[in-house]
C-alpha cells in the first residue's frame, strides 16, 4: 500500500532548482492526498519561471516512479508576473520576477547592511537573489558580501555577477581600483546605472534588490525609468532628524510611482551582549506614524547589536554569521513581509500608498 510517509520521503529528496535545500525542507509542499489509483501533490513555489516549474515536475516524476500505476497528478502554485510600476512599461531585465529598491534619506542610517541581510534572508527563504549595488560614490557591498578581492567574469560585452551566499552580486566597487573616487556628474551617474543593468547577464531571478545611494537623485530616476520597480524599502533610524529626511525618500516613492512596501526602522534600540537585554537608547517605534501616514507599515525594528557590525566588515552578515539569533529572526520576517508586498502588487494591482504629506512627527 502507498502511504504518504513515502511520498513525502521522496519529496525531501527533491532539490529546489538553483538550491541545497529541497522543496521540502523550503516549506514548499503544501498537500499531498492519495487517491484509489492516483496520488495528488500541491506545492506553492515562489518562482513564476517556466524552467522552474518543468525541472521540478522532471524531478518529482523521476522520485515518484516507484508508484506504478498511480497517476501522479503535480499542481503548482506560482506568483504573476510583475504588473507595469514606475517605468510605465520599460523593463530592460525581462527575466526577473520582482525589482525592490532599497532606500534612505540620509546616509549613515544602515541602508546597505539592511540590503545584505535582507537579500540573504530572501535566498534563505528559497528564493533566486540578485544585488546591484547602485550606491555610485559609496559602493560597500563587495566588503559586506566578502567579494572585496574578487573580479567579475567578463563575456564578451555582458558581465557575469559574482556568486556570494548564493546570491548574484555585482557593483561598480567591484569594476573599478579600490579606493578610486568617481567625480562623476549625474548624466554619467544615469549612464553608469543603465549600463549595469543591461551589461550584467543576471539571467532569471525572481527578486533583484537595489542598493541605492542616500537621498533622491538621478540614481533613483534612471531605476524607475528603467525598470518596471515592484515596490521600495525605506531604511531609517528612529531620530527625528533621520525622519525629517525619510518623509523625502517616502515621497520620491510615491511620485515615481513605486509601491512602498514598508519602513525598517534600524538601530531601534541595542542589544547588550552581555545580558542580551534590549535598551532604547536613540529611541524605538518612532517610525510608525510616517508609515501610516503614508498608508504603509513598519517591516521591522532592527536592534544595534555588534555582531551586526563585525559581520559586515568581515564579509559574513549576521544573517549567514548567526542565522538564529534575534536580529537575523527579525531580518527573516522583515524578508517575509517584503515577500508578501509583492505578491500582492502583482496579483492586485499595487499598494495603496496615495498619502497626505505629514507636516510634524
Amino acid at each position: 500500500m502507498v502511504n504518504k510517509e513515502q511520498i513525502h520521503e521522496k519529496l525531501a529528496q527533491v532539490i529546489y532548482p538553483g538550491f541545497t535545500k529541497s522543496i521540502a525542507e523550503f516549506g514548499f509542499v503544501k498537500e499531498v492526498s492519495i487517491g484509489k489509483n492516483s496520488v495528488v501533490i500541491c506545492l506553492d513555489i515562489p518562482s513564476a519561471a517556466a524552467e522552474i516549474e518543468t525541472q521540478l515536475r522532471h524531478e518529482i516524476s523521476k522520485r515518484l516512479s516507484f508508484l506504478g500505476d498511480f497517476e501522479v497528478d503535480i499542481s503548482i502554485m506560482k506568483p504573476k508576473m510583475p504588473r507595469e510600476t514606475s517605468s510605465q512599461g520599460r523593463n530592460v531585465l525581462p527575466k526577473i520576477q520582482n525589482f525592490v529598491m532599497v532606500s534612505s534619506g540620509k546616509g549613515g542610517v544602515g541602508k546597505s547592511t539592511t540590503t545584505v541581510n535582507l537579500a540573504i534572508a530572501l535566498a534563505q527563504q528559497g528564493k533566486r537573489v540578485g544585488l546591484l549595488d547602485a550606491d555610485i560614490y559609496g559602493p560597500n557591498i563587495p566588503r559586506m558580501m566578502g567579494i572585496e578581492d574578487q573580479q567579475p567574469v567578463f563575456l564578451g560585452k555582458t558581465i557575469k555577477p559574482i556568486i556570494a551566499h548564493n546570491i548574484k552580486v555585482m557593483s561598480i566597487g567591484s569594476l573599478v581600483e579600490r579606493g578610486a573616487s568617481l567625480i562623476w556628474k549625474g548624466a554619467m551617474v544615469t549612464q553608469a546605472i543603465e549600463q549595469m543593468l543591461e551589461d550584467i547577464e543576471w539571467g532569471s531571478l525572481d527578486v533583484l534588490l537595489f542598493d541605492m545611494p542616500p537621498g533622491t537623485g538621478d540614481a533613483q530616476l534612471a531605476l524607475a525609468q528603467s525598470l518596471p520597480v515592484t515596490s521600495g524599502v525605506c531604511v531609517t533610524t528612529p531620530q527625528k532628524v533621520a525622519l525629517d529626511d525619510t518623509i523625502r525618500s517616502m515621497d520620491m516613492f510615491t511620485q515615481l510611482h513605486i509601491p512602498i512596501a514598508g519602513i525598517v526602522e534600524n538601530m531601534s534600540g541595542f542589544i547588550c551582549p552581555d545580558s542580551g537585554k534590549e535598551y532604547d537608547i536613540f529611541g524605538k517605534g518612532t517610525t510608525q506614524p510616517l508609515a501610516e501616514a503614508y498608508k504603509t507599515e513598519v517591516l521591522g525594528e532592527i536592534p544595534l547589536e555588534p555582531a551586526v557590525r563585525e559581520g559586515g566588515d568581515s564579509g559574513l552578515p549576521i544573517t549567514v554569521l548567526a542565522p538564529e539569533c534575534e536580529t537575523s529572526r527579525r531580518y527573516g520576517t522583515i524578508a517575509s513581509k517584503l515577500w508578501e508586498c509583492l505578491l500582492k502588487v502583482n496579483e492586485e494591482g499595487g499598494v495603496d500608498n496615495e498619502a497626505i504629506q505629514p507636516t510634524v512627527f
